[in-house]
This record gives structure tokens, C-alpha cells and sequence, in this order.
């Protein structure tokens, strides 16, 4: 008969994680950013995004010209004094267009985090309590929806005079629409889903149940749509100076830039291309960086 040491002996020591599949410890983010930089055109974009933003940052500070400074060199082409040459009063279109970029890009990103967050709470509301309220703010949304925002931006020009925060003011009016109605639609496919109602059997509050679990949820498509939005604000404000309806003088937008440099455009075409360029680097990287945050926010994707 066997001893009691026969039926238990230590395990061998190379055996003992055998079965372990070491996986190495991250988040979700982190899982987002590892196959965000797998995506080599979304990488690229942030990538140039990241410099545009910090020569735009840092740039003025140390350029020799000021942005509405006027000197003798009139029209002057590209060269290493001045990179994107000079405009009809002599003014740096290198600095310049630093300052434009900067303007562009925070018409941009505010313009889209007001729309977000307006957007999320509307819709979020909408879709979580459903039933007459929810029909009621969404016929409400329809009506606003039906006045091109064009006018809207129009009308608080004229009221508040043609800078930044009455073109800001008038992309907010009605730019939340799209965001609310993607995210009511998420509310109304998760607040039904298994998370939600074991967070409403514990006693959660509506307002946690909505922000804190719905919302973390929804957040993937609400990123990809505001990272959609941005190059559209961005590109909404270039058309509105271009055509004369931004922002006033001495302050220049990109689309400010072109707009300026429009009646030159066949004796110096280097007036017109550099700020165009510009926007459209801009544009570019931020869908690659939208098209990048998708895959990389797919739950098919997950591992």
C-alpha cells in the first residue's frame, strides 16, 4: 500500500506555470494606442499634427517679424529671410500663417468640445428618458436643423461684428445636432444592455447610470465623430475668410491668408499656395487620425 507521500509530491518547479500565457498587463487605452500606431497613415498624421501645433506654439515667439509688421520687401518670393515670402504691405506670410493656424485650430477643437459636450448631454437625455421627452427634444432638433447654419453664423456677425467668437458662436448654434442624435442612438442600444441594468438594480442614480457607464461605452464613436468634426469646423472657417466673412483685420486666419492673396494669386502664387497648403496638411492629418482612432476603437478588434 501506498504512503501518504506517495499521493502528494511536490510539483515540479518547470511545471508550475505551464498553462500560464503571459500577457502583458495594460488598460484599454493602452490597447487603443497599440493598434492606433499600427495604423502607419494615422501615426503619420499625428505625428505632423503634433509639429504643426508646437511650431505654431513656439514659432512667433521666436520669429524676427510680428504678424502685423510691415516692411520694404514688398511681395517678396520664398527664400531663407522669408519662407513663405511677403504680402503686398510686406508683411512675414510665415508668421502670419503661424498665427492663422493658430486661430483655425482653436476654431476647430472648441468649436467641436462645445458641440461634444452640448451634443452629449441633449442626446444623452433624449435617449435615456425616452418616450414624449424624447420626441419633443428631437422635433426640437429637427427645427433648429432646418436653418442652414450659414445663417445663423450670418446673423451673429452682423449682431457682434466679424471676429472669432461670433463665428465660434455661430458653428455652436446648430453643430451639436449631429453629435446628439449619435449619441441618443447609443443610449437607446445600451441603457437596455446587462451593465446598465444591474447599475439601476444597486440603486445608481440616472445621471451616473448615463455619464459613468453608458457614456463610457458610447465613447468610441462619440471620439471618431469628434476627431470628424474638427477638419469641418476647421474648413467651415477657412471658406467664411475666404469669401470675406471671417475674421477682421489685422488678425488672419489661414482662410484670411488665401482670401488676401487671391487677387495675386497669378503674378505670386506662392501667397496663395502656402496657406492653402497648410489647411490641407491639416485637414489630411486629422482624418488619417480619425480614420486611425476607428479601427483602433472597433470592439471587433479587441483582443
Amino acid at each position: 500500500m501506498l504512503a501518504k507521500a506517495d499521493y502528494f509530491k511536490p510539483i515540479d518547479p518547470a511545471l508550475q506555470n505551464a498553462e500560464f500565457i503571459a500577457v502583458p498587463s495594460g488598460g484599454f487605452w493602452r490597447d487603443v494606442w497599440d493598434r492606433f500606431k499600427v495604423n502607419k497613415r494615422a501615426f503619420v498624421g499625428l505625428v505632423v499634427l503634433t509639429v504643426i501645433v508646437l511650431t505654431a506654439m513656439i514659432g512667433p515667439f521666436v520669429s524676427p517679424y510680428a504678424y502685423d509688421g510691415m516692411g520694404t520687401e514688398i511681395n517678396a518670393g520664398m527664400s531663407l529671410k522669408h519662407i513663405f515670402g511677403t504680402d503686398a504691405l510686406g508683411r512675414d506670410l510665415f508668421t502670419r500663417s503661424l498665427y492663422g493656424v493658430r486661430i483655425s485650430l482653436m476654431v476647430g477643437f472648441l468649436t467641436t468640445f462645445i458641440n461634444m459636450f452640448l451634443g452629449v448631454i441633449y442626446g444623452g437625455i433624449a435617449g435615456y428618458v425616452g418616450g414624449r421627452t424624447d420626441m419633443l427634444m428631437m422635433r426640437i432638433v429637427d427645427v433648429i436643423y432646418a436653418v442652414p447654419s450659414l445663417l445663423y453664423i450670418i446673423l451673429l456677425m452682423l449682431i457682434f461684428g466679424a471676429n472669432v467668437g461670433s463665428i465660434m458662436l455661430g458653428m455652436c448654434v446648430s453643430g451639436w445636432i449631429g453629435t446628439s442624435r449619435m449619441m441618443r442612438t447609443q443610449v437607446i442600444a445600451l441603457k437596455e444592455r446587462e451593465f446598465a441594468l444591474a447599475a439601476y438594480t444597486e440603486g445608481a442614480s440616472a445621471p451616473r447610470i448615463l455619464f459613468r457607464h453608458i457614456f463610457t461605452n458610447a465613447l468610441g464613436p462619440l471620439l471618431v465623430e469628434a476627431t470628424m468634426a474638427i477638419p469641418q469646423a476647421i474648413f467651415q472657417e477657412a471658406f467664411l475668410s475666404f469669401i470675406g466673412m471671417g475674421i477682421s483685420a489685422p488678425q488672419a486666419s489661414l482662410g484670411t491668408l488665401a482670401q488676401d492673396a487671391r487677387m495675386y494669386m497669378t503674378v505670386y502664387p506662392n501667397q496663395m499656395f502656402c496657406p492653402v497648403s497648410v489647411i490641407c496638411i491639416i485637414i489630411f492629418a486629422l482624418n488619417f487620425i480619425s480614420e486611425g482612432l476607428s479601427e483602433a476603437l472597433d470592439p471587433t478588434k479587441r483582443h
